[in-house]
């Protein structure tokens, strides 16, 4: 990681015990207010003087051990201002400013002399602060039984939620007053649906990262950052007090955190702006992440891939090779089990595959249902159910292995654990040994199922550790990771530039589970992906999944041109065409938008954005003067409008326009599209209507022959 200037000015401030400090932001816009009034330590935050969070409790509480919570005084208090730009392995820019002042406070416990910091960060976006347990003599080890710390609110803003959960984020987004949440969670579970491990935690909890609009207009965002060591927060809301109180996920016996100073928590993070777009923008998640450490960073590389995936989903082909109830590994003799003919990671398909993925310049293959186990992994509450090296009789390591290699392809691996964490971590050394011996470079992992150790949730202590672990481990054998079902993310990906991607979240699969709300991708930016980017999957041009699988009565909630979009707004550097080969022959001119898409980036600015309604994006591609533009659409049929300024002056280009056709409709008419050419200047600007569901993306691409433009018109 190369920094290109640091700034680090730091103020031992000497004072004597002070019950109130305050800081404001480099640009002076938001002001953090620290006190401790009758021993209890609070804190308040002010944008240009307007009041965003009233003043809010912090501390703990204990198991076995005297609170956190009062009896404290302010023993001392530094003061520091930060300013550095660095540099990303990749991302949505190519450098990242990195710019706070900070306050730390030295809290006394009187009646017990313990030591408990609390350590703020004010962004030109908003603020972060975390607890700091320094090494102590009457604080070594504890147990955290609840965390206090409180978020009030300044009026009953619009929220965009989905409820508490320890086990997944698998939700479409309910868009309420945030004193209707309470009222309405139930309804949001119903509507839900039913997933492989769900736990709610109560009527009145939801989920980080939460997004929320208050009545004159201020964007706010409530998260965490750099989860490490510690249990994913949620949020209880107090419906009498309107405010948010942290929630964390508990572990088999009901304890939230175990801690031995000294230690820090997560950061809870609040991002705010007068627009919509400074949420999207912000850096600050990443930015209170540590830099990372691993000195060769080289092998780290963004991925375009197609797999085979979505024909399973849909249920058109099956991850089991055999049909036998139960499986043991080591005894059931595949070698002599009838196959069912349904099973795709076959050597002969997943070549089809390959030839696609060389023919289309895609980087890599996933392949899953590749090994033995799946005839009876789900829900069986089974320990050893995969060892991650043994193939089915049909699967052919060495052979793909070298036809990919010939191929200029790598096939991607696939470890789904089904929530056996155990297990997965007595295998993992020999599982990515394997992977390294045959040329895989990129894992897509997955926690389907309930936690084993049983008792324990995919977001508690244990769990994130473990995750962590794995990516970790990871790094060992130059593999990246791209997790499904684990922790949300938290920017973590500064500090392991390996962790190339998470799903956490609602992803494409549930178009073929009974569909995502049309304005689901109108909210994710703003909600899952505040904390990294999402392997969403996007791609799919057969709307209707009962052509792939005549018992599936699905339908993919959104339009072709909104699928392009998806590549631009949904950011990821792992980015999956994710419809099968043979309907991509047949949409060859909108496919090619995917080919062409870049997925690392040197400059993001947002151009229109309403979370729930509608996002803009303008993305620059890495050390290439080439734009990509993506719009999605809720329900609703909208007109986008959008200048062409941030193109270079006095230079051409042109702009090829994938957009819904005029009949188009997410439920009715999806595949309908057009495709028309530009030429476009920093002076141009373009209306565009949207459909129902649906969007547009641009490829904008500068001239370099005035031959290419004849006929073209001009924007």
């Amino acid at each position: 990681m190369k920094y290109q200037h640091v700034l680090y000015l730091i103020c031992a401030l000497a004072f004597l015990p002070l019950h109130a400090q305050q800081i404001s932001s480099p640009n002076q816009n938001f002001t953090l207010d620290f006190s401790v009034e009758n021993g209890k330590p609070t804190y308040s935050l002010s944008y240009k003087g307007k009041v965003l969070i009233k003043p809010s409790r912090l501390g703990f509480e204990l198991t076995d051990a005297e609170d956190l919570t009062e009896g404290f005084s302010l023993e001392k208090s530094e003061t520091a201002s930060f300013d550095e730009t660095w540099k990303p392995v990749w991302g949505e820019s190519s450098s990242i400013r990195n710019h706070y002042n900070e306050l730390l406070v030295m809290l006394k416990q009187e009646t017990t002399a313990r030591m408990m910091h609390i350590r703020f960060r004010l962004f030109d976006d908003g603020l972060g602060f975390r607890y700091e347990f320094p090494a102590q003599d009457n604080l070594i080890y504890f147990v955290i039984k609840d965390e206090k710390t409180q978020f009030a609110m300044n009026g009953d803003h619009t929220a965009w939620w989905i409820p508490g959960d320890f086990d997944t984020q698998e939700y479409n987004y309910t868009k309420t007053k945030i004193s209707q949440i309470k009222n309405s969670v139930q309804a949001a579970l119903e509507r839900n649906g039913a997933n492989a491990s769900m736990t709610p935690i109560s009527d009145s909890t939801v989920q980080t990262a939460l997004m929320l609009k208050s009545d004159d207009g201020m964007y706010l965002n409530l998260h965490e950052a750099a989860l490490v060591e510690y249990s994913a927060m949620h949020l209880d809301f107090d419906t009498e007090a309107m405010t948010f109180e942290a929630h964390l996920t508990p572990d088999a016996v009901g304890n939230m955190a175990y801690m031995q100073a000294p230690r820090n928590t997560p950061w809870r993070t609040i991002i705010a702006g007068e627009k919509a777009g400074d949420i999207l923008l912000s850096n600050m998640t990443l930015n209170l992440n540590e830099p990372t450490e691993f000195e060769d960073t080289g092998w780290i590389k963004p991925v375009k891939y197609i797999g085979v995936w979505w024909e399973m989903i849909t249920g058109k082909s099956s991850w089991a090779y055999g049909d036998v109830p139960s499986v043991q590994l080591g005894v059931t003799d595949f070698e002599n089990l009838k196959p069912t003919g349904r099973h795709a990671a076959n050597t002969k398909h997943v070549k089809a595959y390959i030839d696609f993925a060389a023919k289309h310049g895609f980087d890599q293959v996933l392949v899953e249902g590749w090994n033995v186990g799946w005839e009876d992994w789900f829900g069986k509450s089974k320990d050893y159910v995969f060892d991650f090296v043994t193939p089915y009789p049909d699967f052919d390591v060495v052979e793909l292995r070298e036809y990919a290699k010939d191929k200029g392809v790598r096939i991607m691996m696939h470890h789904e654990t089904s929530g056996a964490i155990r297990n997965y971590e007595r295998h993992m050394d020999t599982a990515y040994q394997f992977m390294k011996a045959n040329n895989y470079n990129a894992v897509k992992s997955g926690y389907v199922g309930d936690i084993i150790p049983r008792g324990e949730y995919h977001y508690g202590q244990w769990a994130n550790n473990h995750y962590l672990y794995a990516i970790d481990k990871a790094k060992d054998y130059q593999v990246m990771v791209n997790a499904h079902e684990a922790v949300r993310p938290t920017g973590l990906r500064r500090t392991y530039p390996n962790l190339i991607g998470n799903e956490s979240a609602r992803g494409t699969e549930y178009q073929a589970f009974g569909g995502n709300n049309p304005d689901h991708t109108t909210i994710l930016p703003f909600t899952r992906l505040i904390g990294g980017p999402m392997d969403y999957t996007p791609g799919i041009f057969e709307m209707d999944v009962s052509k792939y699988n005549p018992d599936n009565n699905s339908h993919v909630n959104a339009t072709i041109a909104n699928q392009l979009a998806l590549y631009v707004t949904m950011y990821s550097p792992l980015q999956m065409a994710a419809d099968l080969p043979e309907t991509y022959e047949k949409f060859l001119d909108a496919f090619q938008f995917i080919k062409d898409v870049a997925i690392d980036w040197d400059e993001t600015l947002v151009l229109e954005a309403e979370p729930g309604d509608f996002i803009t994006y303008a993305r620059k591609a890495k050390n290439s003067p080439n734009w990509f533009v993506g719009r999605t659409n809720d329900e609703e049929k909208r007109t986008s409008s959008i200048a062409f300024d941030f193109l270079s002056p006095k230079t051409q280009y042109i702009a090829t326009v994938y957009a819904d056709a005029a009949d188009a409709h997410y439920k009715t008419n999806p595949q309908a599209y057009t495709i028309t050419q530009y030429v476009v200047t920093s002076k141009s600007k373009l209306k565009q209507v949207c459909a129902p569901g649906g969007g547009y993306a641009i490829s904008i691409v500068p001239v370099t022959d005035k031959a290419e433009v004849k006929g073209l018109q001009k924007l």
